[in-house]
């Protein structure tokens, strides 16, 4: 008895972690939704903003409440406005994708994210990468030209856009690594809204009038201002749901459970804009899910084995 009570706290926060990640994968793609819908009115440049400006908002109480230093140590700037830009970056990208792409195809381009950190890790930071996740990786890519190859051919450039979201969205989540362990997420999540905010509205404010599609901002009409605070609103609760899921249950448990995001976008895509990804798009969104799900196993083998290998007793 003794024993299950010990261990029933450790489930439970496995379990609260694991049902907060499911609804990141619900939340996250009804922010795709709410920046599509308002791209057919307002540029790509001003959704964006709205997406940091109604985060920084919503945060601030959250900071208040919780009694939490708005302090930053001057050593974490660089990387906090790195972060931010590199967010930045990734959104505007994916947004100006969405305008014109199916959700689907969009989302599952930038979900090559992972194999970029993995081969950075290995390449760059000098990290432990067997062939077999390396080679998955390697595959990942390839799944990625299945869905390009079709939505270039169809939309032009553009459909590169996710291409540069992944690559951004790799190294946001290489910078958070290091800035997770010294701030508080909600701190973390407030300081990103506010930077990012800054940085976006200088240039609105230069593109106002120039007659950019992708920039020059205009007064959001009846229900845009709907899907306006949509964006932020589903970007902060999603974005909140998995730092906290993560804080709370082991990353190689939760990590499959973000492939789950891809079918509800489809899901989304379909029942609100009727977009359903082509033959050749689904071959490359399967070929992306495999191996993204055959290298989370390896690094769980892998992780088994060293602790096997601490564990065991010198001879």
């Amino acid at each position: 008895m003794t024993s299950h009570t010990a261990q029933t706290p450790s489930t439970d926060r496995i379990l609260a972690g694991v049902v907060l990640m499911l609804g990141f994968c619900v939340t996250a793609p009804m922010l795709d939704v709410a920046a599509k819908l308002a791209s057919t009115s307002l540029p790509v440049g001003q959704i964006t903003a709205a997406r940091f400006i109604v985060q920084c908002v919503l945060m601030a109480p959250f900071v208040w409440v919780m009694g939490l230093s708005l302090r930053v140590a001057r050593g974490h700037w660089p990387a906090l406005t790195f972060r931010a830009a590199l967010l930045l970056l990734s959104t505007f990208c994916f947004i100006a994708a969405i305008s014109v792409m199916p959700l689907a195809d969009a989302l599952a381009i930038v979900f090559v994210a992972p194999f970029i950190v993995l081969l950075v890790g290995k390449f760059y930071l000098g990290e432990d990468v067997g062939p077999r996740r390396a080679g998955a990786a390697v595959v990942g890519f390839v799944g990625v030209l299945f869905v390009i190859q079709p939505s270039f051919a169809a939309f032009g450039a553009i459909a590169l856009f996710p291409l540069g979201t992944a690559v951004g969205f790799a190294f946001y989540i290489l910078v958070t690594r290091g800035l997770s362990r010294r701030m508080h997420p909600v701190t973390l999540q407030f300081h990103t809204g506010l930077i990012a905010s800054l940085l976006c509205l200088p240039v609105l404010l230069l593109a106002q009038g120039t007659g950019s599609l992708l920039l020059d901002p205009v007064m959001p009409e009846g229900i845009a201002w709907l899907w306006l605070l949509g964006v932020g609103f589903f970007a902060t609760l999603s974005h909140m749901m998995m730092t906290y899921a993560l804080s709370l249950a082991p990353s190689a448990t939760l990590a499959p459970l973000q492939y789950l995001e891809l079918p509800v976008a489809t899901l989304l895509g379909y029942l609100v804009f009727s977009d359903f990804p082509n033959a050749l798009s689904l071959i490359g969104i399967t070929i992306i899910i495999g191996s993204g799900l055959y290298m989370i196993h390896r690094e769980r083998v892998t992780s088994r084995q060293l602790v096997t290998e601490r564990a065991a007793p010198p001879i």
